[in-house]
């Protein structure tokens, strides 16, 4: 995998360092500062800008980009099965583990959540533990509890609460 552009966004979480391949939008990942910028023109990173800012703006609720998606089959069904959780909507480990029919899978659907590189894009901040709680994510569960809340005050019009722990 060659890196072809690579540039840095603000988002109210935190930079983000996007990067994209010649095949698609490769990751985003949380950084303390930027670092060299390669070809931040490209198409890929522009897209995933545009399309972040109007997420972060309330007036998206579906990435549609070009990914340059590599794992294992197992992670592949599972990042598949992530994007097809709707907005402002969560699942358990469990019911992600169901729906790909691989019931006894959910620590594997939690280890492929935690190696998901696209992890917005790629929604698996609507994945919580079958008891409701929050539970792992790369980014820190305060960045999971604010995207979940965005997403509800986004559907419902107010950032809302929901959950206590």
């Amino acid at each position: 995998m060659e890196i072809l552009g690579k540039t840095y966004y603000e988002t109210p979480l935190g930079l983000v360092e996007i990067s994209a391949t010649f095949r698609g939008l490769y990751s985003l990942k949380f950084v303390e500062k930027p670092e060299e910028e390669i070809d931040p023109a490209n198409k890929y990173l522009q897209e995933c800008m545009e399309q972040l800012e109007e997420y972060f703006q309330g007036e998206r609720m579906l990435f549609k980009l070009m990914l340059d998606i590599a794992g294992t089959d197992f992670q592949n069904t599972v990042w598949r099965e992530l994007t097809n959780i709707p907005f402002a909507q969560t699942r358990s480990y469990m019911d992600v583990a169901k729906s790909i029919q691989s019931p006894d899978a959910v620590r594997a659907v939690g280890g492929a959540c935690g190696k998901n590189r696209l992890w917005l894009v790629v929604p698996c901040h609507r994945v919580i533990s079958s008891d409701g709680k929050l539970t792992g994510y790369a980014g820190g569960l305060a960045r999971k509890r604010w995207l979940l809340e965005h997403e509800r005050g986004v559907i419902y019009g107010k950032q809302t609460l929901l959950f206590n722990d």
